[in-house]
């Protein structure tokens, strides 16, 4: 017999006394829209409004939490579908999601269970947990129900609730489908500005993609003015197509401008492609400062989420290529890596940076104190290997003393799994409703300042950071 799945309606909730004061601040928040403002979600599923390919292509294959899990017991990645860089064809759908369901009991006690359980119960229907034995028939099952209409990407964003949803988009990529999508969809998909590829000068093919911003941009960029210039051509296509935000994922948080001289040197010599990594690193967190510079500018809200040491296996990388999960946090600084930008634009009208990290270890010693001071700054949610139950609960326990609740971003999913947008925002929802309810039974906080709070930081908070 298949084990029943039935998500209990009081998950993630605190035990004791607060559980019932917990389930009345989460009924009050459980139902507001959705602002998804920090998104990695294809463009191409908008664009097209297609029907979803099939079980593993949206649930398995694309999900690094899921991915990582499964290699980290010996499973291969062609077993899992991740295409190979020389072409080569791995396993077919139906394999891949044989091998997930064999694997669903390594998923226990992680976020990925909890979003998959959401999903599977929430979205698709589906009352029984995966295993070997019923992969076939729940493969079958969620393969009919992608085929119905309310089931297609653009559906789903009412089904979801979603009033807004960011994309992540290079500054080499072509915003001409945002534009569509605009005259389609008023203002519920916008792109957002990540310029990190041409940012690190020792990267792969860099002269080829300065060549390609130059053409999209119409500029000559031969020289680091008309790099500079190119740069904010791209960005004011992106304003006009809708774009709240930038996006930045440097190893480092360090802004530290260059002379334009060294900036220039360093620029023409990356350009013949002899750059040394000392020079790299320089230029980027110098690019850093001047895409503060830039959002100062034109009012797009910079995010900054460094201190992931990418692509940490060489093997992996060489066979599939980059961004396929096998990232490793790194111990980060903020306190000193970003006093030069915000000592010019910490207190400048009209500029904000929100601030996320997989280092625990700064929430108190650093970010809070530093949104406590700065008012451009806010503290992005916890994210990445930290968006998780308990994640989120010591997030609000070593930050809010100091930063109180409102120089917070607001909740931000982060994520390329549609899917499992509302389960993330949901989870969040609960946390922040255990957190306040365990404030309000000690006498800390006021019913009804609750319920305020708990709307500010599910929604409220969000509006007013990016919007």
């Amino acid at each position: 017999m298949s084990k029943a799945l039935q998500p209990h309606p009081d998950r993630a909730f605190p035990a004791g006394e607060a559980r019932a004061v917990a389930r009345r601040i989460h009924a009050s928040t459980k139902d507001l829209p959705l602002l998804c403002l920090h998104g990695h979600v294809d463009i191409g599923l908008f664009a097209t409004d297609a029907p979803f390919g099939d079980p593993a292509e949206l649930l398995v294959v694309p999900d690094h939490y899921v991915t990582r899990m499964l290699v980290s017991q010996g499973v291969s990645p062609d077993k899992l579908g991740l295409p190979r860089r020389d072409g080569q064809k791995t396993a077919e759908p139906r394999e891949i999601w044989r091998e997930f369901c064999a694997n669903w009991h390594l998923f226990l006690g992680t976020p990925s269970r909890y979003w998959l359980e959401h999903e599977f119960a929430e979205v698709l229907g589906i009352t029984v947990h995966p295993s070997a034995d019923n992969a076939d028939e729940l493969y079958d099952q969620i393969t009919a129900r992608l085929a119905e209409p309310e089931f297609r990407p653009r559906a789903l964003l009412d089904r979801f609730n979603i009033e807004l949803i960011s994309t992540t988009d290079a500054a080499t990529d072509d915003v001409a489908q945002h534009a569509t999508l605009a005259a389609d969809l008023p203002g519920r998909v916008v792109p957002t500005f990540r310029p990190d590829a041409i940012a690190h000068p020792d990267r792969a093919g860099w002269p080829e993609l300065i060549a390609q911003l130059g053409t999209l941009a119409d500029v000559d960029t031969t020289t680091y003015d008309g790099f500079l210039k190119a740069i904010r051509q791209r960005r004011q296509a992106f304003v006009a197509a809708g774009a709240r935000a930038t996006d930045h994922g440097h190893l480092s948080a360090a802004a530290v401008p260059l002379s334009d001289a060294e900036a220039g040197r360093i620029y023409a010599s990356a350009l013949k492609g002899d750059v040394t990594a000392d020079d790299a690193a320089a230029f980027a967190g110098h690019m850093l400062y001047q895409s503060a510079v830039m959002s100062a500018e034109d009012g797009l809200v910079m995010q900054l989420h460094p201190g992931v040491l990418r692509d940490h296996d060489p093997a992996i990388f060489a066979t599939y290529g980059p961004d396929q999960g096998h990232d490793i946090p790194v111990a980060t600084e903020f306190t000193r890596s970003l006093r030069p930008l915000l000592e010019r634009f910490g207190h400048a009208d009209g500029f904000r940076i929100v601030l996320f990290t997989v280092d625990e270890t700064v929430y108190s010693r650093e970010l809070a104190p530093l949104a406590g001071v700065y008012p451009a700054v806010r503290l992005g949610a916890p994210w990445w290997f930290l968006d998780s139950p308990d994640g989120m609960r010591r997030f609000r326990e070593l930050v809010t003393e100091t930063a109180g609740f409102y120089n917070m971003s607001g909740f931000v999913d982060d994520t390329r799994a549609y899917l499992s947008i509302p389960a993330r925002h949901d989870l969040a929802r609960r946390i922040d409703a255990g957190y306040l309810a365990n404030l309000v039974v000690q006498h800390r906080l006021d019913e009804d300042d609750a319920f305020t709070v708990a709307k500010a930081l599910a929604y409220d908070l969000a509006k007013d950071t990016y919007l």
